[in-house]
């Protein structure tokens, strides 16, 4: 009983000895391979073996971070992956800050991209997927409100208002405005959380019941604390790997004359990835709240957790951040914003509202390399 216990363990945690010997490997021989970073033959592979290192990694905290949610039901469930998900988003910019050289607006460019990527395209794809299959689908308009009216002021005061205070030159805020925003974006999160989980649970539900999927059968009967252990084993991996991995991304950017904020595109990218296809598979199964629940709480999480933590960091480490977005990026946050309100204002969505948000992702990637 016990070796075909540890045998479907083995078969179900496979990438997780990937991952590990990727990391041993790079405690032995990440000297020689980082330093030959100069000649493309080398630049790809080991650029592609970190990147789907890490990817299979975060792959692998998701998974369990839902395993644990489908114990928990909602809203726990997308608490936990949500809070999954940013503490990656943390551990990589983190990392990247401080082996990067663009490290001023990397956290800038993570924030927004993770907005746009989670507001447009896994909001867009979901939407459109869901609308396609089943012509139109419900969802909890006062949970959906509860998002917004956190996530439109968070997203204003930390991403536009340093374009706009004088304290300090350039799109930067002072200490104290710094210790404020921070404070005042745990608070609101602690707020919203404590109405999430006690006092307005139903926000977050369709009906009586929480939505939820099957657990996949071949999960095995695991206790809460195996899938734990196991998540905090692809975490780690993928804390030492996105360290390894922003100096190859750095080289990249630097040799392709590739504009900063695809940096910031391809972190945000790495860490939405499995959330965006939780997202897209519950609202073609018909769950679109617990889509709306992952996407919006992603954004919300984002803003509200990261901020404070990378302030936090950044006065802890010297590493200097810019916060305050420029140029097209000033029009196209605030018309996101405007546009998902109209989209979450009747409880029932289509199609129509998921092409018009796909079509906003589409705008952000060109005005990346065509600003």
């Amino acid at each position: 009983m016990k070796t075909g216990k540890f045998q479907l363990l083995l078969r179900e945690e496979w990438f997780l000895g990937v991952g590990a010997a990727s990391c041993l490997a790079f405690v032995c021989l990440g000297h020689s391979l980082l330093g030959s970073l100069a000649d493309p033959r080398a630049l790809a592979p080991v650029s592609a073996w970190l990147f789907a290192a890490v990817l299979g990694s975060v792959f692998g905290v998701v998974r369990h971070a839902e395993h644990l949610a489908l114990r928990l039901g909602e809203p726990y469930g997308t608490l936990i992956l949500t809070l999954a998900v940013t503490a990656i988003e943390v551990i990589s910019i983190s990392t990247m800050m401080w082996r990067g050289t663009s490290e001023s607006t990397l956290v800038r460019d993570t924030l927004f991209a993770a907005v746009m990527i989670i507001l447009n395209g896994m909001v867009g794809l979901s939407l459109l997927v869901g609308g396609w299959r089943h012509r139109e689908q419900q969802y909890n308009l006062q949970g959906a409100n509860a998002y917004l009216g956190v996530i439109i002021p968070l997203a204003v005061l930390s991403l536009m208002l340093p374009d706009f205070t004088v304290t300090t030159p350039g799109p930067t805020l002072s200490r104290m405005q710094e210790a404020f925003l921070a404070l005042m974006a745990v608070g609101l999160y602690g707020t919203f959380l404590a109405i999430q989980t006690s006092r307005h649970r139903r926000y977050f539900m369709v009906g009586d019941a929480a939505e939820a999927p099957d657990e996949h059968p071949s999960s095995g009967p695991r206790p809460r604390w195996a899938h734990a252990a196991l998540l905090a084993a692809y975490m780690a991996v993928v804390a030492y790997l996105a360290e390894q991995l922003a100096e190859p991304l750095d080289y990249l950017i630097d040799v392709l004359h590739a504009p900063v904020a695809l940096g910031g595109l391809l972190i945000a990218a790495l860490v939405a990835t499995p959330e965006a296809i939780s997202a897209v598979q519950a609202a073609r199964a018909n769950q679109l709240q617990r889509s709306v629940n992952i996407s919006l709480g992603s954004v919300l999480a984002t803003i509200g957790l990261t901020v404070p933590t990378m302030l936090a960091i950044s006065r802890l480490t010297g590493k200097r951040i810019i916060l305050g977005l420029g140029h097209a990026d000033l029009i196209l946050l605030p018309l996101t914003l405007v546009v998902s309100i109209i989209t979450f204002a009747s409880g029932r969505t289509n199609i129509l509202q998921g092409a018009v948000h796909l079509l906003l992702f589409a705008a952000y990637v060109v005005l990346i390399f065509q600003g």
